[in-house]
C-alpha cells in the first residue's frame, strides 16, 4: 500500500510541476503584454513621450497602472489586504489613486495624473485617456454600482468629476473641470457645472481642445442679449 502511494506521489509530481511552471509563464506573459500596450498608449498619445525606456521608467501614470494590475490580481483571488495595501503604495507613489476592484480595460492613458481617482465600481474600456485631477467616483447615495462606467475611447480632461453609477457612451469627451452627474451618449463632448452635452453628428469626435470648446450655457447668453440688442434697437 505504502509503495502504491509513494508511485503515485512520484508520478504526479512532473504532472503538477509541469502544471505550475505554465500558469507562472502565462501569467509573467500576461503582465509583458499589458506592459507593452500601456506603453504603446503613452507613445501614441503623448508627443513628449521620447522612448519606451522613458515610460516604463519615468512616467507615473504608467507605474499607478502596473500597481492596479497587480492589486487587481490580488483583488480577485479574495486578498483584498494585501490588494489595498499594494494600491496605497501606489497611491504615495504616484499621487494616483485606483481601487483594485475597478475594472480596467487595455491601453489606458493617464496623463500627469497626480490627483486622479477611481472608485471601486469604476468600470473602464479600452483607449481612455484621463488627464491630472480627474475623479471616476460616487455622490455617496448609491449601493453596489456607486461609481460611473467608461466606454471605449473616451477621454476625460483635467479636473473634471465624473460621479455616479451611470455611463460615459464611445468616443465621448468630458472638458476640463466640467462636473458630469448623468449619462453622456457616444460622440458627444460633455461641457460645464452640471456638464451639458453637446452632440457631435455620430463621428468619432477629435482630439480634445480644452481651451476651445463650446459652452452651451454661454452660446444661450449670447443669443440671449443679441436677442435683447435687437428688440432695443428696434424700440428706438
Amino acid at each position: 500500500m505504502n509503495r502504491d502511494r509513494e508511485y503515485i506521489i512520484n508520478f504526479d509530481l512532473p504532472r503538477i510541476f509541469r502544471k505550475s511552471t505554465q500558469k507562472v509563464t502565462d501569467t509573467l506573459s500576461a503582465i509583458r503584454n499589458e506592459i507593452a500596450t500601456d506603453i504603446a498608449a503613452v507613445r501614441q498619445r503623448d508627443p513628449a513621450a521620447r522612448s519606451d525606456l522613458e515610460i516604463l521608467l519615468l512616467y507615473s501614470g504608467v507605474h499607478a497602472i502596473l500597481a492596479y494590475r497587480v492589486a487587481h490580481k490580488l483583488y480577485l483571488s479574495k486578498h483584498y489586504f494585501a490588494a489595498r495595501a499594494v494600491s496605497q503604495w501606489a497611491r504615495h507613489k504616484t499621487g494616483i489613486e485606483i481601487h483594485p476592484g475597478a475594472t480596467i480595460g487595455k491601453g489606458l492613458f493617464i496623463d500627469h495624473g497626480m490627483g486622479v481617482v477611481i472608485g471601486e465600481t469604476t468600470e473602464i474600456g479600452d483607449n481612455c485617456t484621463l488627464y491630472q485631477g480627474v475623479t471616476l467616483g460616487g455622490t455617496g447615495k448609491d449601493v453596489g454600482k456607486r461609481h460611473p462606467t467608461l466606454g471605449n475611447n473616451v477621454l476625460v480632461g483635467a479636473g473634471a468629476k465624473v460621479l455616479g453609477p451611470f455611463k460615459i457612451e464611445d468616443n465621448s469627451k468630458i472638458a476640463a473641470n466640467a462636473v458630469v452627474l448623468k449619462e453622456v451618449p457616444e460622440n458627444s463632448t460633455a461641457v460645464g457645472i452640471p456638464a451639458r452635452v453637446v452632440r457631435r453628428g455620430g463621428r468619432k469626435p477629435d482630439d480634445l481642445d480644452q481651451v476651445h470648446i463650446p459652452d452651451p450655457v454661454a452660446q444661450e447668453l449670447a443669443r440671449i442679449e443679441k436677442k435683447l440688442d435687437a428688440h432695443m434697437a428696434d424700440g428706438e
